[in-house]
């Protein structure tokens, strides 16, 4: 039996209720044969028994009032799974959908994507299965303080660095940054994704939707394509869906759908992204408010946002969204270039499928990659207490996509898989922890 075989055997006896995080190590450890065939120094080394095993696994209870007086008891998490390049990097999520599983499958993609982008960040997720939706914002302080009240004792701007995901956006950082402070007395950059006035970075809300675009175009630039002129999917209409769209958008595509949990939207003539930004960010509304600012445009409920023929399909909503049913009519459709703006959008069936049926195929680890860049990148500018414009920091995130593309462009090529990005990505984002974990010895 081969080093991944039986690492993948052992990891499913470990962690027979974790099936994202199964999917996520398998896909990962299934590619990384051929690097184990060129080098044993890895299995010798154990790398992947370690890599798969969280460095230390945080669970605790969160206690809360909401404004009933009622005190309601969620379960927070905290996975720091690989400091091997840098401090643990990775967001937190709030949903209740959020378990321990879910947690290490985010944090096990962390780490590659952290190490893609070429800067010093480990790997790590957080969260709980807290729902902010409905609440009022003195129940999410509530929330958002009594979840830092423990957390603040495990994290640290040189130890690990959670920033937002689902559920947590400039509101909550907020909220977690006060209470970090009040608590340890110092303002020090622990948290990413804070508010321009107390230390954040421009260009960090747009992150990962401008990011996802600057590879996919240089993804299509280097098989001679320009996304010009093309026409997009996108589902989701969170942050990274609506940046997605503005980009697509400015770079010449047409954008057709959106969606949210409800249904999706199609336009024929191209998303109004100002009427969505003011359903979803101003109103917080459903997408069926759509009709009302485009009456031309269809609403349609539940699923089916990738029946729609498109150039380019961007999943933007999240884990496992995009099933094989979906990617056989998607290149039925004649959809050249996928690229997913989630973590994990497609299943392994569904990706499996577009590789095999030659579509250009980045995944997520690689193309949602821009928002903890940028995270980093507010690090940095923390740490040397300066604001860069939003023209710098957005000249630093295309190159580093530029770069991510080139690097696992380069891996993909080097091992005999051309244009299989998935391959690349695992491999270039595997080999940089891999030798630091060398270097450092067996800890």
């Amino acid at each position: 039996m081969s080093y991944v075989s039986r690492t993948l055997d052992e990891l499913v006896k470990k962690n027979p209720h974790e099936p994202e995080f199964i999917q996520a190590a398998t896909e990962v450890l299934e590619s990384l044969a051929p690097v184990f065939d060129a080098d044993p120094r890895y299995e010798e080394a154990g790398i992947l028994e370690r890599l798969v095993e969280p460095e230390r696994q945080l669970m605790f209870r969160v206690p809360w009032m909401d404004d009933n007086g009622k005190v309601h008891v969620n379960r927070g998490y905290r996975v720091e799974f690989s400091s091997a390049i840098g401090p643990y990097k990775g967001g937190l999520r709030l949903h209740p959908s959020v378990n321990l599983g879910i947690i290490k499958f985010l944090g096990f993609e962390q780490i590659f994507k952290n190490s893609l982008t070429g800067l010093p960040i480990g790997g790590g997720k957080g969260g709980s299965d807290f729902d902010p939706k409905g609440k009022s914002d003195r129940e999410i302080m509530a929330f958002c303080q009594s979840f830092m009240t423990e957390l603040y004792r495990h994290i640290g701007a040189s130890t690990d660095v959670p920033a937002g995901d689902i559920g947590v956006g400039g509101r909550e950082i907020g909220y977690m940054f006060g209470q970090y402070k009040r608590i340890t007395n110092r303002f020090e950059g622990v948290l990413t994704g804070k508010g321009i006035t107390f230390g954040g970075s421009l260009a960090r809300t747009e992150a990962t939707g401008y990011g996802l675009l600057y590879l996919t175009q240089e993804m299509l630039r280097r098989n001679g394509r320009d996304i010009r002129g093309m026409k997009c999917s996108i589902s989701g209409s969170g942050n990274v869906a609506i940046y997605a769209a503005e980009k697509a958008q400015a770079l010449g595509a047409k954008v057709l759908t959106m969606s949210d949990s409800t249904g999706w939207i199609y336009d024929k003539d191209g998303i109004d992204l100002q009427a969505v930004k003011q359903i979803k960010e101003v109103n917080r509304q459903r997408l069926t408010e759509y009709i009302k600012y485009r009456p031309h445009s269809e609403y349609h409920a539940g699923k089916g946002v990738w029946n729609v023929p498109v150039d380019i399909a961007l999943p933007c909503a999240t884990q496992n969204e995009l099933g094989a049913e979906d990617a056989k009519i998607l290149i039925k459709n004649g959809c050249i270039a996928v690229a997913e703006g989630a973590n994990m959008p497609s299943t392994l069936e569904a990706t499996h499928f577009f590789l095999d049926g030659g579509v250009l195929f980045a995944p997520g680890k690689a193309a949602n990659a821009g928002g903890v860049a940028v995270s980093a990148l507010e690090m940095s500018q923390g740490s040397m207490r300066l604001s860069w414009s939003f023209e710098e920091v957005d000249a630093r995130l295309k190159q580093i996509m530029v770069n991510i593309c080139e690097q696992i462009s380069d891996a993909s090529e080097q091992y005999g898989f051309h244009n299989n990005f998935v391959i690349g990505a695992n491999i270039a984002g595997f080999r940089k922890v891999a030798d630091a974990m060398l270097s450092e010895g067996v800890i």
